[in-house]
């Protein structure tokens, strides 16, 4: 049950928030008191020392002629927006190009700098491929040319070696499979090209480590779909052309609890998973 306050307390904030509220709108007494219809000595007594409170009615005029949410003004909230503000905001779509490190990516890993990382990628993780791979991969359809992209993979690499954020990985069992044997999306990939890129993947999961852990998760036992979170605060599906971003705390933390499903279940945690890979490597010659 939320806790009480004081009728006096309330009525403190109120006038506080109703202030506030009329200085960012740059509303003197006598505009807000025509945009609710209330008299101006009412607008004043609110304003005013004491515990005057408005009624139900006046409340919603007042939120709705500043632009706040009612629960904000009478202190049930603590954030100003309206409540359909903050639906907007909680969950939006944004523009992914073919290459993943696009401006919006960069930003909210740096924004989350400090923050743990957790991310399930689309195939390798961009940031350990080698630029062999990355040209091999996206020469095609990148809007910018391969050089670039690698240079933004190869920051967010450096990036990652700063230890400002610790990356926690979750890959797929069959993905690591499919890359190091050159089928299904690798298929094609010249065989050189894999072997260096498993000698990559291994020395950077070695030498990372514990700021680095990569998982490698049954996905037959357990699905994902690739998904990043950025600290406590932001989480980023990627369907492909675009991300969905979650912002909403309750949400972000589902998607988070789903991550941490994957690692428990991983049947190769961060160290074991170097064996794995060294495995594969050996098979390929």
């Amino acid at each position: 049950m939320a806790d009480l306050i004081d009728k006096r307390d309330r009525a403190t904030l109120f006038r506080t928030r109703l202030a506030e509220g009329m200085a960012e709108r740059g509303l003197s007494q006598s505009a807000l008191a025509r945009a609710t219809g209330a008299d101006r000595s009412t607008i004043s007594a609110l304003l005013g020392p004491g515990t005057r409170l408005p009624n139900a009615q006046l409340a919603a005029d007042c939120a709705a002629a500043l632009g706040v949410s009612c629960d904000w003004l009478l202190g049930l909230a603590g954030r100003p927006e309206p409540i359909a503000d903050l639906m907007a905001t909680a969950v939006t779509l944004t523009e992914a190009p073919r290459a993943l490190f696009d401006d919006d990516l960069i930003r909210w890993h740096h924004e989350a700098a400090g923050y743990k990382i957790r991310h399930v990628p689309a195939s390798l993780p961009d940031m350990l491929k080698t630029p062999d791979v990355v040209r091999w991969e996206y020469a095609d359809q990148l809007g910018r040319s391969p050089d670039q992209a690698i240079a933004a993979f190869q920051d967010q690499l450096a990036w990652m070696k700063t230890a400002q954020s610790d990356y926690e990985i979750a890959l797929p069992l069959h993905e690591v499979q499919s890359f190091a044997e050159g089928t299904g999306y690798w298929a094609g990939l010249p065989l050189p090209l894999r072997r260096a890129q498993m000698d990559h993947l291994i020395t950077l999961c070695d030498t990372l480590y514990p700021s680095l852990r990569l998982y490698l998760f049954d996905a037959h036992k357990l699905y994902s779909s690739p998904v990043t979170l950025f600290g406590p605060h932001l989480a980023a599906v990627y369907l492909g052309r675009h991300y969905i971003v979650f912002r909403d705390p309750a949400r972000v933390q589902s998607i988070l609890q789903h991550f941490d499903g994957l690692v428990r279940a991983a049947p190769f945690g961060a160290r074991g998973v170097i064996s794995h890979l060294t495995r594969l490597r050996a098979e390929i010659g």
